[in-house]
């Protein structure tokens, strides 16, 4: 599991071209809402090491939140063989995340 949102985001094409199960996550290091989802981030990935989980800083500008239409942090979209299966924002608690990573699986 990545720490630190990057602020070096791969292309749309990198993503589309992803294949098996990934997490792609959009935030900043420094929102509140995207600290306190963290630990339950945490939770909800232990044991998932396999997913590759892709942490890119977000805001205005910002080409590939822009081209998956983030509009609140965090944002956590689940992908499979690059295309989005499902989607958690501001999640409130781990188990809606296990519940993305469980559309992914296999």
């Amino acid at each position: 599991m990545e720490r630190t949102y990057q602020e070096r985001a791969p292309s749309r094409a990198e993503i589309d071209a992803l294949s098996g199960p990934a997490l792609l996550e959009f935030g900043t290091n420094w929102c509140g809402y995207c600290r306190a989802a963290q630990p339950l981030l945490a939770e909800a990935y232990a044991g998932k090491d396999e997913v590759p989980h892709y942490k890119v800083e977000d805001g205005p500008g910002r080409v590939l939140g822009r081209s998956f239409k983030v509009k609140l942090w965090p944002t956590m979209i689940f992908l499979k063989d690059g295309k989005e299966v499902a989607r958690v924002v501001r999640p409130a608690s781990a188990q809606e995340i296990r519940e993305g990573f469980a559309q992914i699986a296999g």
